[in-house]
């Protein structure tokens, strides 16, 4: 096989790709459902830090990058020139983390931080491309304990995250693809929170 025919192979590779990640894309376009999920989030995000409470973020692996990306968003700026808004990302800290893991396990890594700074009427979002993962669903449960909004960002159904309070399902079971739309999605809600608070909507 000559540098030419590999060279085609790899460029209708990076083409599969690309073509597949906006077929995931048009198909949350056209899900009302997502619309109105993301557009209720952005709401009770908004109501949430008008009220003077906080959003918190987690995830793991690539989704707790995700959680680090979008708090920063919040706290920094999207795409105003306008007051920090109080976000946090409960994937930060190694001695919090590594102390909780230690002492009570690697599940309740989220649920411990939830407990000690979450109070009701903020926000939790939980990010994860299965929906299965067991901090996610256990800090889910300490957020109703506590009276937090829980919301999940989350591949295809079923999963475990079902029971939190909002859940937007990536029409996906491929991690990249979720992962792609998951960013996209969190800069859809930073946006509209921006906007909404500082800005024209």
């Amino acid at each position: 096989m000559n540098f030419f025919v590999i060279l085609y192979d790899m460029n209708d590779y990076i083409k599969q790709q690309i073509t597949k990640s906006i077929s995931v894309k048009q198909a949350m376009l056209d899900s009302q459902e997502i619309l109105d999920g993301l557009h209720q989030i952005s709401q009770l995000t908004v109501n949430a830090l008008k009220a003077g409470h906080k959003v918190l973020w987690a995830g793991n692996g690539g989704s707790a990058a995700d959680a680090q990306h979008m708090a920063a968003e919040l706290v920094n700026k999207f795409r105003l020139d306008r007051p920090g808004l109080c976000s946090i990302a409960l994937t930060t800290d190694t001695s919090i983390l590594t102390s909780i893991g230690n002492d009570y396990g690697f599940q309740r890594v989220f649920a411990r931080q939830v407990e000690a700074v979450g109070a009701a009427g903020d926000v939790f979002i939980g990010i994860s491309t299965s929906g299965n993962s067991e901090n996610l669903v256990l800090a889910g449960e300490e957020c109703r304990r506590k009276g937090i909004v829980s919301v999940a960002l989350v591949g295809e159904k079923p999963c475990k995250m079902d029971m939190y309070d909002h859940v937007i399902h990536v029409p996906s079971s491929d991690t990249p693809r979720i992962q792609e739309c998951q960013t996209l999605i969190g800069h859809i809600l930073c946006d509209l929170v921006e906007k909404s608070l500082f800005g024209t909507l």
